[in-house]
């Protein structure tokens, strides 16, 4: 179930909000635990056993390292820590990584293992990390155990940020699970939250991911030089809106559920460098890394040789969090060298140039990166970067590449436009201003955008959601 479909609209999130509401305060966080779990299986009947075994053993790991820890043995605490960290890891590793290692061994050994290709349980990336941040906090002092097991359940399985994120770290929604305000204004306000991702889902990130998945679908000798730049440059923004889309869909139904989640990104397409990019993309995961691997390993208060040593660490991670193929490893490591670059070779020089250059250029990286994300293997990425320099393609420009232009200009226009401030800034200006007409004026604004999903929605064969694989 994803929330851009009909029966999430009108079923599912109606009984969910009525059941919710209505029950008394002592009973929202069984309520929520229970919806949750119906929201999961209902697209991962077989998995729901597997998020039950992960609530279950973080729950007894949390009150069992917490217990070592009170009886002052160091040593079976750290055995206890390391064995929960491992258990989560070992799972993890097993459903996304475990074909990828056999294809692997199968490519270099004389004989061939056998084995069977399991799909991957939806948003095992997602509640893993939590799961761990909770672990490596209670561990580390920083929260205190959670005896509450409804609690500690809702915390793992909450539907909204169950499948996508944003990763919720444990710190951040300890005090929440125990008390949080429902209020009409922060209702009002997750339900902003909600169509503004519902729109940027639907009417966006769909319309601009079909054009996309029409040109990665040609033959790589019947790309031009203009078909594939305008393919990548689909693919950019159909990730950036159907994810972040998503984002802000999850932050509403937080909202209106009382809780408040981080934000997941922050224009990341305006952004002058790399690593104001990363800073601006996918937020929550950056900061999981930042706090549970790249500090541990001394981030940057360490020689040069160990801070370039966590940086690699960190994005080849990042990589192979994304995927279990070569090419998330190379985009990892593409970013993680391009970070170096700027922090150690290019820092200087790129003060000297002016923004909207910076800009453009780190738009362009950014666009060589999507190639090695979006290509099922990296010979394909490989093969795809050469159309877009002219290499074994169909010539600079085709008919093909000028009908998709043409016919999706104002598609690709509205995209980028989209992608920065100046959008919102304008509608605040006009529509949020105090007063009535300005209220009714949002209101219209609001109601368009959901009529117009949900007119989509009624008749589509096309509504993808990408981090699904991940």
């Amino acid at each position: 179930m994803i929330f851009s479909s009909i029966f999430f609209l009108f079923v599912f999130l109606p009984v969910t909000l009525f059941l919710y509401y209505l029950a008394p305060w002592k009973l929202k966080n069984p309520v929520l635990l229970v919806v949750s779990l119906i929201f999961y299986a209902w697209g991962e009947p077989v998995y729901i056993f597997l998020m039950l075994f992960s609530i279950v053993f973080n729950y007894l790991s949390g009150i069992e390292i917490d217990a070592r820890k009170e009886d002052g043995n160091p040593a079976w605490l750290r055995i206890s820590f390391w064995f929960t960290v491992a258990v989560n890891l070992g799972i993890l590793g097993f459903f996304k990584y475990y074909g990828f290692l056999v294809d692997n061994l199968n490519a270099v050994l004389p004989v061939q293992i056998p084995y069977r290709e399991l799909a991957l349980p939806i948003g095992i990336s997602f509640y893993t990390f939590q799961t761990l941040s909770y672990i490596i906090d209670v561990y580390k002092g920083v929260v205190p155990v959670q005896k509450n097991f409804i609690s500690f359940g809702v915390y793992v399985t909450m539907f909204p940020q169950l499948i996508a994120g944003p990763i919720v770290q444990y710190s951040d929604i300890d005090v929440q699970l125990a008390e949080r305000k429902l209020t009409l204004y922060k209702f009002g306000e997750g339900v902003t939250w909600f169509l503004q991702g519902l729109g940027k889902k639907v009417l966006l990130a769909n319309n601009i991911g079909m054009l996309f998945d029409t040109i990665a679908a040609l033959a790589p000798a019947n790309r031009s030089v203009l078909t594939a730049w305008i393919g990548c440059l689909a693919y950019t923004m159909q990730i950036y809106y159907d994810f972040s889309g998503y984002s802000d869909m999850a932050i509403g139904l937080g909202k209106m559920l009382g809780f408040e989640f981080v934000r997941n990104f922050e224009y990341p397409y305006i952004s002058r460098s790399v690593t104001e990019f990363w800073r601006r993309w996918h937020i929550s995961l950056g900061t999981w890394f930042r706090e549970y691997v790249y500090i541990p390993l001394g981030g940057n208060r360490v020689s040069t040789l160990k801070h370039i040593r966590n940086i690699l660490v960190v994005w080849m991670l990042t990589g192979i969090w994304h995927g279990a193929a070569w090419n998330f490893v190379f985009w990892g490591l593409y970013y993680g060298i391009l970070l170096l670059a700027e922090k150690f070779l290019l820092g200087p020089v790129m003060e000297r140039i002016p923004g909207f250059i910076r800009q453009v250029i780190t738009f362009i990286l950014v666009m060589f990166g999507w190639v090695l994300f979006f290509s099922p293997n990296l010979s394909s990425a490989v093969v795809y970067l050469g159309n877009m320099f002219g290499i074994n393609g169909n010539g600079f420009i085709d008919s093909a590449g000028l009908y998709y232009l043409t016919t999706n200009l104002l598609m690709l226009v509205l995209c980028l436009v989209c992608s920065t401030p100046f959008v919102w800034k304008q509608f605040r200006r006009l529509a949020l201003r105090k007063g009535n007409a300005p209220g009714i004026a949002a209101t219209v604004v609001y109601t368009g955008i959901f009529l117009l999903s949900v007119a989509y929605l009624v008749n589509a064969t096309y509504n993808p959601f990408l981090y699904f694989r991940f």
